[in-house]
Order: structure tokens, then C-alpha cells, then sequence
């Protein structure tokens, strides 16, 4: 079952700077890149990268709900 819970909190200045690390974004890419060329990951890198990839939704959701956020405060 998925619960919604809501919170609030103070964004930094550098919000817009809130992204991926590279490290970890070449990681990804080089997961994605060995299932596009061979079809196949292990199950320890299927894992890895699935959890990469939620890493990186939710920077994106982060990043979407700051715009929104910051978009209001200047109303």
C-alpha cells in the first residue's frame, strides 16, 4: 500500500543546482548501456539500476516541486 505523506521545508538558494551526481549518473548510463548492447544485466546491476533510477525521479520531482514553489512565492 503507498501512503502520501506531506511535508514542508526551506529550499536552499541553489535549488536549481539540486540534480544527480555525476558519478552516479555515468554509473546509470553505463547500466543502461550494457542492457542496450547485450540484453541483459545481472541481478545485482538490474537492482542498482532501478534504484539509480529512483534516485534520479526523484531529483527531477524535487526539482519540479521547488519550481512550483518558488513560482507562487512570487505571486
Amino acid at each position: 500500500m503507498t501512503q502520501k505523506l506531506k511535508t514542508k521545508f526551506t529550499l536552499p538558494e541553489d535549488w536549481r543546482r539540486f540534480k544527480m551526481p555525476s558519478a552516479l549518473e555515468r554509473r546509470l548510463q553505463s547500466l543502461l548501456d550494457k542492457q542496450d548492447s547485450t540484453g541483459k544485466l545481472s541481478a545485482v546491476e538490474r537492482e542498482e539500476a532501478e534504484a539509480l533510477v529512483e534516485l534520479s525521479e526523484m531529483f527531477s520531482r524535487l526539482k519540479i516541486r521547488a519550481r512550483s514553489t518558488r513560482g507562487k512565492e512570487r505571486l
